[in-house]
């Protein structure tokens, strides 16, 4: 049986008088809001190295991924906002290799996240950092840390990974279009056991590495913060 509906007068008039309402809110200017990015994202997933042969690792410095592809500056900041949480898909090595990398590179396998300021001569100064966190439990996972206190970040600053120790967070066998940047001198490219990831505010440092066909496979999720209409001129 067919529902049916009778609509009298006043209920005519009442819903002329919202539909009125409607389109007038219609013609209102939206409301300011924030935009949520997540800066790295690429449509496919990058899958670390390890437990490949060889099992490679980010070790020892801070580093930011400059392009894949045709993307560039994945991750510098579109606007202002506030960072809060980054992403990090670990490889899974073997014991063997853990053993390794733990013997040689100064511990168990850690990373935090560092924003900085972008400066001439591929320099950058460090304007917020977030800790340090182990990775051992996480190993062979993709996973998210949120953080406790959010980190600001203005438009135009680029957010690194900070590797103190090792992460197995590197994809490889890429084009020649895709490429990372890490934070050591340029004669010093080669010396991925020195320590060079930056621990400290303020602190400036050179990007003079740049690795080839490689990925770091971490992401950073930021709010930016909301903007009302444009300002009349003269006001």
């Amino acid at each position: 049986m067919p529902y049916e509906t009778h609509m009298t007068s006043r209920s005519r008039r009442v819903l002329g008088a919202v539909v009125a309402a409607g389109l007038i809110a219609g013609l209102a200017p939206a409301a300011a809001s924030a935009k949520i990015i997540e800066l790295g994202q690429t449509s496919t997933q990058p899958t670390p190295s390890c437990p490949a042969k060889p099992c490679l690792a980010v070790s020892r410095t801070t580093g930011y991924q400059v392009k894949v592809g045709e993307q560039r500056d994945m991750f510098i900041a579109p606007r202002r906002g506030r960072i809060v949480a980054w992403t990090v898909q670990l490889g899974d090595p073997t014991a063997k290799q853990i053993k390794f990398f733990d013997t040689t590179l100064g511990g168990a396998p850690s990373a935090g996240i560092s924003v900085f300021r972008p400066g001439k001569r591929l320099t950058g100064t460090i304007t917020a950092q977030s800790p340090v966190v182990p990775l051992t439990n996480y190993l062979g996972e993709t996973v998210q840390f949120p953080l406790a206190t959010s980190l600001s970040v203005r438009k135009g600053h680029r957010v690194a990974l900070t590797v103190p120790t090792w992460a197995p967070a590197l994809a490889v066998g890429f084009g020649a279009d895709t490429s990372w940047r890490a934070s050591r001198t340029e004669k010093r490219c080669d010396d991925t056991q020195r320590q060079t990831a930056v621990r400290t505010l303020g602190a400036m440092t050179q990007f003079r590495c740049l690795y080839s066909t490689a990925r770091l496979t971490y992401t950073v999720t930021m709010v930016t913060e909301p903007h009302g209409p444009p300002k009349k001129k003269g006001s």
